[in-house]
């Protein structure tokens, strides 16, 4: 299916792994032009040369969107992107008493605050030109709440409203917010989340790959199966969605199981 959104910019945050480089590629599939945003350099490098082999222009900005000063200088540099993807942010596991106030603060600057930050910025530039498209990767256990993720569970649900309220007032605008929640997708961050929780179950982390086991169809998804997503929803197929959040879990949420 041709999504028809060749030629068109967009900018992704996290972009150098995971569900961030599969979206890349996918769009840069389509025929995207990319700017790649991320914190460190070399990722960057190697994302790159990743995605520019088929041929659309590929930017990279090595910046930490936590900061404010970091958003004002991409919505300065790049105010006339078509697609704005939120994806970066990495919430540590944990129960309260052992997600302490330095780290939870450093997670919520990283994703929530800098999913905000970013979509004032880029909104306010989009509703200059009269269009654009900001698609929000956001997490299961924002509604599937996890007391074992308290801080990634609190800090997705509070996004989901957040997407929620903004892509309900936004086609005022000619602008579509939505939002993505991945179940758990098979990257080196679920790894290291499922050997913590083989330790805690099994008392052993090599058994990590045993916690697979239970998810629908026993595996984790893939980044792709993400990223596709994203592609349609950036295009004009989906022109007639917004403020909603689309679930990508297999149907474990709805049933309610947890890994």
């Amino acid at each position: 299916m041709d999504l028809k959104i060749g030629g068109r910019t967009a900018l992704i945050t996290g972009a150098s792994k995971g569900i961030g480089l599969a979206i890349a590629t996918v769009l840069a599939d389509e025929g995207c032009n990319l700017i790649l945003v991320s914190r460190t350099v070399a990722d960057l490098q190697a994302a790159k040369e990743k995605v520019r082999k088929t041929g659309v222009s590929v930017q990279v900005c090595p910046l930490d969107v936590s900061s404010s000063v970091s958003v004002e200088k991409l919505v300065a540099d790049h105010s006339d992107i078509d697609i704005l993807i939120n994806n970066a942010g990495a919430i540590p596991a944990g129960r309260l008493d052992e997600v302490d106030d330095k780290r939870w603060r450093q997670a919520w600057d990283l994703k929530v605050f800098g999913y905000i930050n970013m979509t004032r910025a880029f909104y306010a530039a989009m509703k200059a030109r009269g269009r654009g498209v900001i698609i929000n990767i956001l997490g299961v256990a924002g509604e599937r709440l996890e007391p074992n993720y308290i801080a990634g569970s609190t800090g997705n649900a509070g996004l989901m409203a957040f997407t929620k309220a903004m892509g309900a007032a936004s086609p005022a605008d000619n602008i579509r917010v939505v939002g993505i929640n991945p179940g758990p997708i098979a990257t080196e961050r679920l790894d290291t989340i499922m050997q913590k929780r083989a330790q805690e179950r099994l008392g052993d982390a090599s058994k990590w790959r045993d916690m697979y086991a239970s998810l629908p169809f026993g595996r984790a998804g893939k980044p792709e199966e993400i990223a596709h997503m994203v592609a349609f929803l950036a295009s004009d197929l989906s022109a007639y969605t917004t403020g909603t959040v689309i679930t990508i879990d297999a149907g474990a949420a709805s049933k309610g199981n947890a890994i």
